[in-house]
């Protein structure tokens, strides 16, 4: 006999199932989930603020809408989070930073907007590193978010706190930004979907400043490729507040059913866990063995190239927005290097990242007339100690601070949609995924091939359950 998933365990599309019924209410999932919350986040630490006498009043707004018949949307009611870089009306945002540990938004940003006309609640904002510059979540405001599949491990970063609340039954979505890989990572570390968007699909404006340039983009994480659609159904479109999205995520031509892909499983002789390349290698040959046509090769762009476009950006960027307006405010050590960094580059180095930002979105887009997906694994690290920035070795080879993340930054320089799949979780190291790349713009294809046909292709987890109860 089968037995019902608690509340807290439904996926977005499910907990609109039982309120379309009349089964559950949007307010008994939330109380479901806040008494998770205050179960599991003081050793999770993954939501850092809520406005508890809002979320109730949206919730009971909610019931009478289902109630009615008169959902705003397909996802009315369900509870998420925001990760805590992104503005929220009445809810600190913080970026991780002292500098920032007293802003208090009065508006939200446009794809918050866009969440509450479609009726969703927001539970609160989950936890970041500092200007959500690296790839684990911790910070001296609130300390490390812990990964739930992985005691003591990482939920990678810098959307670790959202990633580890969908993990721990905390709202079975968050919305976060991918700058460098920021959603795909920590989706990958903690056994879930995510998805980074072309630059345009999501509206950006009123937040905080863009100092990685347009490489940042707000992308959903969810526990299936489902709910990653229908909230990219809300989230993206063309948006006033951002002419980029003119004709953003309209319809586009399918996917084959199986499609050409190329595949590659490290970023030159870069060391990748022989864990993550194992069960790469074993999805690789499943999908050889269902007839799929698949080149195998080394990485199809010049990764040190980007990866230097990538890191100029980044540290002008945080240099700027330092020296601008937080000079006289308290960072962290490693804000402070990526500062100092910063100030060393000149305008002609950032002129001439941009630059090479654009060479290779053109490069990316005459690469796509030749293969319509792009593969590899999303880590090249097992989560590792919450505590530390990064694994300083990897298969027993030394790394520095981008060694767990050489596969992901290329796509956000050159503007690429890409979704990491969960593939695997392990004994005590957390997820493992599957990057998957499409062409500029082809973001709807991607997302309804996600949901179509990769679904039954992820190989079962070695470890089916959370660590959580």
């Amino acid at each position: 006999m089968s037995v019902s998933p608690p509340i807290w365990d439904l996926t977005g599309l499910q907990l609109a199932e039982r309120y379309r019924s009349g089964q559950v209410r949007p307010s008994d999932a939330v109380a479901a989930i806040q008494h998770r919350i205050a179960a599991y986040n003081p050793a999770i630490n993954a939501i850092i603020a809520q406005d508890d006498a809002a979320l109730k009043k949206a919730a009971h707004a909610s019931d009478a809408r289902w109630q009615a018949g008169q959902p705003l949307s397909p996802l009315d009611g369900v509870p998420i989070t925001i990760k805590d870089n992104i503005h929220v009306a009445g809810l600190p945002a913080r970026w991780g930073s002292r500098a920032h540990e007293h802003d208090r938004p009065d508006t939200d940003e446009p794809a918050v907007r866009r969440l509450r006309a479609a009726g969703l609640l927001v539970l609160g904002k989950t936890n970041v590193p500092e200007f959500t510059l690296q790839g684990y979540t911790d910070n001296a405001l609130f300390g490390p978010t812990f990964n739930p599949l992985a005691p003591g491990r990482t939920p990678g970063g810098s959307t670790g706190g959202g990633a580890a609340a969908v993990a721990a039954g905390f709202g079975p979505i968050v919305i976060g930004t991918d700058g460098g890989g920021s959603v795909r990572r920590p989706a990958a570390h903690c056994g879930l979907w995510g998805f980074k968007p072309s630059i345009g699909t999501i509206a950006r404006a009123g937040g905080f400043p863009a100092i990685l340039h347009d490489f940042e983009v707000i992308g959903p994480i969810a526990r299936d490729a489902a709910d990653l659609a229908a909230v990219l159904a809300i989230l993206a479109g063309p948006d006033d507040a951002d002419p980029r999205t003119r004709g953003a995520y309209g319809p586009a031509a399918p996917l084959p059913a199986r499609p050409r892909i190329l595949a590659f499983d490290t970023i030159g002789d870069a060391p990748v866990d022989p864990t993550i390349a194992t069960a790469f290698a074993r999805f690789i040959r499943d999908l050889e063995a269902l007839g799929w046509p698949v080149t195998t090769a080394a990485e199809p762009f010049d990764a040190a190239r980007a990866g230097a476009v990538w890191q100029t950006v980044a540290q002008a960027g945080l240099a700027w927005h330092i020296g601008r307006h937080l000079a006289d405010r308290q960072i962290g050590e490693n804000a402070r290097k990526m500062v100092e960094a910063g100030m060393a580059l000149s305008s002609a180095d950032y002129v001439e990242a941009l630059a090479g930002a654009q060479q290779l979105r053109t490069e990316a887009r005459d690469l796509f007339q030749h293969t319509d997906l792009l593969m590899s694994p999303t880590i090249a690290a097992l989560a590792w100690d919450a505590r530390r920035p990064y694994p300083e070795t990897i298969d027993a080879q030394p790394v520095g601070p981008r060694g767990h993340a050489i596969f992901t930054a290329w796509a956000n320089v050159a503007g690429l949609p890409a979704l990491n799949v969960p593939l695997a979780r392990t004994e005590g190291g957390g997820g493992i995924g599957v990057q998957v790349i499409a062409a500029p713009g082809r973001d709807r294809a991607l997302i309804d091939f996600a949901t179509s046909v990769l679904p039954p292709l992820a190989p079962a987890p070695l470890i089916p359950s959370r660590i959580l109860p």
